[in-house]
């Protein structure tokens, strides 16, 4: 094990009072989604938690349990019972079917089988006339309690001939139920302190974690019953307990759409260059209250470039706070309309032919689409970039703007930069990325990782240094997360990325990571982080835990679990 404490990059422990109700918006067309509101979810795994979940430790429960396994094992251990119980479990399968014949579309190839079987029963009087509608529910309570291979064969038939149960299980509808039911695993606890206690007891003593709070209030998909500054005053006073104070790094979150809303969220001035934060809300927590970093999300529906981040991440630079961004395509995302400013990129120009040059077209139309052009880890380079930040700055006509960069509009000169700035990506850009970058065996772009090592794509030039406007459109639409976000870390010295979420994938994550820490230089910026909970719905912390103890070497683990992430944090 490592001498230094291990180092949880990527956690969260927010309760289920900081998610909107409406997250199945966008999944569900309207009116539909509002049937399915977050808070409802929470409501129920709270009364089942605090009631039906603990009736098994009552005497009346235990008592109920060893009377039914009583009845169970006299069934399978008498002839005349299991033939009892088969012949009802029949009788009641075929009646079942019979009675939700209806609900089938006669379309369906199951349709004509089960009104041959129908008739076949009527004509041998096997069918029993229809009971009342309470007494057919009864019966379907008592077969789906009672008889599981008819029950297996009931929804079957169903998926098989019901539009709807077709219709509903895609793959990112998967992907929402299976939020919905990781929400539901920890919504029962009413406190970030009692989740927080969950997470450390899957961890030797002394390890730490970076908390990352969500800001949910602007995604359009409703305002969540505990606000954002309700779940930052919790997570402070967990900050100043003397158990917890060393253990827990947590960061603030920043939304450019809270700072235009609220005057007192950020306010700074600019002394002899350097950035300095008055009395405001970031200033409290990234100052007063010792918080240790940043936190944004751009996927929620912004640029990671707009403009109201950009004095944010100058301070950051200058003084060293580390940034952490969302770089994976995920359910959380913008719920609201496409607005007309995100049909083209602002920054990025693509080529329409006898070197003429428009803004890139980001023609995406649904929202899980159109909000990986937020999460795109090119839009990084505007921030890195002296050139490109330097337009992003020169376009704003704030004079403080300016005078933060060093930005001088008469000489169109800027001396400030973000070349320093600490940033991770977070997630790495997702396992389908680093697939990608296997699949793309044929494409020259993610070869450059091999073939040129020491600074991986070139993003602005072509092979022969010379400037190539066209350059950024082609890796927009031609290159996987995994190389692009590779090559940032190997141009700028601060940029990290942690493996958090993406650990779940198992075998096919590790392959590549092992690959990525051979390189001299990549292997001092991978961090640790696991997304709990987030990632609970494929595996635990432990289980994370221990398949990286057992497939890394003891160096490799120490390396991106304590030594990089105490220098991400210093």
């Amino acid at each position: 094990m490592p001498e230094k404490p291990v180092i949880n990059c990527h956690t969260h422990i927010f309760t289920g009072d900081s998610v909107p109700p409406w997250l199945a918006k966008k999944f569900l067309p309207w009116p539909f989604y509002y049937l399915l509101p977050v808070t409802l979810l929470v409501k129920l795994c709270r009364a089942w938690f605090r009631g039906p979940h603990r009736w098994r430790h009552y005497p009346w429960h235990k008592k109920l349990t060893r009377a039914l396994y009583r009845f169970w094992i006299f069934v399978s251990r008498n002839y005349m019972a299991t033939t009892l119980h088969t012949i009802v479990g029949v009788v009641l399968t075929y009646h079942i079917l019979f009675w939700l014949q209806d609900l089938i579309s006669p379309e369906s190839w199951v349709h004509g089988p089960l009104q041959y079987l129908r008739q076949l029963a009527r004509t041998y009087h096997l069918e029993i006339p229809a009971p009342n509608t309470w007494l057919r529910l009864l019966c379907i309570l008592v077969f789906l309690t009672l008889f599981p291979s008819g029950r297996n064969l009931l929804f079957f038939v169903l998926r098989q001939g019901w539009k709807l149960l077709r219709s509903l299980p895609g793959r990112q509808t998967l992907r929402l139920a299976e939020r919905y039911m990781n929400l539901g695993r920890f919504s029962f606890h009413t406190r970030q302190r009692t989740i927080l206690g969950r997470l450390m007891r899957q961890y030797e003593t002394g390890s730490r974690f970076i908390i990352l709070p969500m800001d949910m209030d602007y995604m359009g998909a409703g305002k969540p019953p505990v606000r954002y500054r309700q779940q930052m005053e919790e997570l402070a006073k967990l900050k100043e307990k003397n158990e917890l104070k060393d253990l827990i790094h947590p960061f603030v979150f920043a939304d450019p759409r809270r700072m235009a809303a609220e005057p007192d969220y950020f306010r700074y001035r600019v002394e002899q260059g350097r950035m300095v934060l008055e009395d405001c809300f970031l200033k409290t927590y990234l100052e007063d209250r010792a918080f240790s970093g940043i936190k944004i999300y751009p996927a929620l529906g912004y640029f990671p470039f707009d403009e109201k981040l950009l004095p944010l991440y100058k301070y950051a630079a200058d003084n060293g706070i580390p940034v952490m961004t969302h770089c994976i395509k995920g359910t959380i995302f913008y719920r609201g309309r496409k607005e007309k400013s995100w049909d083209q990129h602002p920054v990025f120009r693509q080529a329409m032919g006898d070197n003429t040059y428009q803004p890139l077209l980001l023609p995406q139309k649904k929202n899980i689409d159109f909000t990986l052009n937020f999460t795109h880890p090119l839009n990084y380079l505007c921030l890195l970039h002296p050139e490109l930040l330097q337009q992003l700055v020169a376009s704003s006509a704030g004079p403080l703007l300016h005078q933060a960069f060093g930005y001088d509009p008469a000489k169109g000169t800027m001396s400030g930069s973000l070349e320093q700035l600490k940033l991770c990506f977070g997630h790495f850009g997702g396992e389908d990325q680093w697939e990608q970058f296997f699949e793309h065996d044929r494409e020259n772009y993610s070869a450059r990782l091999f073939t040129h090592p020491e600074r991986g794509v070139e993003f602005l030039t072509d092979d022969a240094g010379r400037p190539s406007p066209g350059k950024p459109e082609q890796v927009w639409k031609g290159v996987d997360w995994y190389t692009i976000i590779c090559s940032l870390m190997l141009q700028y010295p601060q940029v990290y990325a942690d493996i958090s979420y993406i650990l779940h994938d198992g075998e096919a994550v590790f392959s590549l990571l092992k690959q990525t820490l051979q390189h001299p230089v990549l292997r001092q910026r991978v961090l640790y982080g696991t997304d709990f909970y987030v990632v609970r719905n494929h595996k635990s912390d432990k289980h994370l835990h221990a398949a990286m103890l057992t497939g890394l070497s003891e160096e490799e683990f120490a390396l991106i679990a304590c030594v990089n992430p105490t220098k991400y944090l210093r």
